[in-house]
């Protein structure tokens, strides 16, 4: 077929403005160069379009069928004309993120809905999981950066890049024993089985002779919530409405509990690119409000 996007332009904007004339002056080219593209139109199509034994432009039943296609081919013309222009203006193509399914929620959905906002154009792709996985992923070259909580020394194929911090607490499910005597001593959270997040070469302290281990902060948030023990968590994981019985946090002025660093992560020797840095940016706005909360 040789038809062209102008005369599909044509096609268009005479069916939306009902005759050929009006087509025209929308267009700027004289009636009869509108008529003899969009005949050449129906010649190339093996179709007619417009009724033309009536005084407007109306179409056919084949022409407000292929209508709704040749607007569609329009719309997917501009919007390969606009992607084309965003990245000749030196915009990343595809950004792949790997986050930490810790981090909280909010900030994150803040942050996609920006990134769209700002460079609509992008591809993405988002891959969640514990702080372990989404150093994996980096590992594994399926993402291109990648945030989570700091739980340990980082490996020399890494860079990094502080994000925020975010406050922790101690937690228990509501109604545990813990909560007749809060504030607690660290004698008092020695009587009952702590949950501890799990991390490969982490030694995390235990405050009890009784432990069991996840390495998913929401998996061990569950437990808490199933009477299993008491756990330090974030914050915002500890808070999360939609437990099983409702987490509540208590207090061990013996136990003063830093805030989590949160870190970026990409490969060693690559630059940022400035998607990249747009996101490391933002997101450390987005978890100083957190913070903030």
């Amino acid at each position: 077929m040789d038809w062209s996007l102008e005369q599909l332009r044509q096609f268009v904007t005479t069916a939306e403005t009902g005759s050929f004339s009006a087509a025209a002056r929308k267009l700027g080219k004289a009636q009869s160069a509108v008529s003899t593209a969009i005949s050449l139109l129906e010649v190339d199509l093996g179709v007619e379009l417009f009724d033309r034994s009536r005084r407007n432009a109306q179409l056919t039943a084949t022409g407000q069928v292929l209508l709704l296609e040749a607007a569609e081919v329009l719309r997917q013309a501009e919007e390969m004309g606009q992607r084309a222009h965003f990245l000749s203006n030196g915009n990343d193509a595809k950004l792949a993120m790997a986050i930490d399914e810790a981090l909280p929620c909010a900030a994150i959905s803040t942050l996609l809905r920006e990134l769209a906002e700002c460079f609509p154009e992008i591809e993405l792709t988002l891959l969640n999981g514990t702080a372990t996985e989404v150093m994996s992923y980096l590992d594994q070259e399926r993402a291109d950066v990648a945030f989570h909580f700091d739980r340990a020394s980082l490996r020399t194929c890494f860079e990094e890049r502080p994000v925020g911090a975010l406050p922790q607490g101690i937690f228990v499910a509501e109604g545990h024993p813990l909560l007749q005597s809060n504030p607690v001593t660290r004698r008092d959270l020695a009587r009952y089985r702590q949950l501890l997040m799990h991390a490969d070469d982490v030694k995390t302290p235990a405050y009890s002779p009784k432990v069991w281990r996840s390495d998913s902060f929401y998996s061990i948030a569950e437990m808490v919530a199933d009477d299993l023990g008491w756990a330090i968590l974030p914050v915002n994981v500890g808070t999360f409405e939609k437990y099983p019985k409702p987490l509540r946090q208590i207090d061990c002025p013996a136990l003063a509990l830093p805030l989590l660093s949160v870190r970026m992560l990409w490969c060693q020797g690559r630059p940022l690119r400035a998607t990249e840095k747009w996101v490391a940016s933002r997101f450390t706005e987005l978890l100083g409000i957190e913070q903030q909360a």
